[in-house]
């Protein structure tokens, strides 16, 4: 939030003192700070619906990136899954070509 683009402080409104004429303030002078009042609350409120519509862009943001990585963890766990089968399958493979050979020595090499 820029504060240089904002005419008043809340200090500038609080310490505000209006020249009396006979007839009370002067009526030009208390519409001009009303006018800068006015302005005021009207750049607040664009800049608060533009920071609400940004909040809700990131929101939208960290629901789908905290979907992703829930994805992404889902499919770690697979991948590791199915690597402990593949180390087993492999494991299984190099038993049965050991035991293979181990039968070969044994009971002799024709067949």
């Amino acid at each position: 939030m820029d504060k240089e683009s904002f005419n008043l402080s809340s200090k500038d409104i609080l310490d505000k003192e209006f020249k009396i004429d006979t007839r009370g303030f002067r009526i030009k002078e208390v519409d001009a700070f009303l006018d800068d009042i006015i302005e005021d609350y009207e750049h607040y409120d664009r800049l608060i619906s533009e920071l609400e519509r940004d909040k809700g862009e990131l929101q939208d943001e960290i629901l789908n990136l905290k979907q992703e990585i829930r994805n992404l963890k889902t499919s770690i766990e697979i991948a590791k899954t199915d690597g402990e089968d593949n180390t087993k399958n492999t494991s299984n493979l190099d038993v049965l070509k050991r035991l293979s050979q181990l039968e070969k020595i044994v009971y002799g090499k024709d067949e």
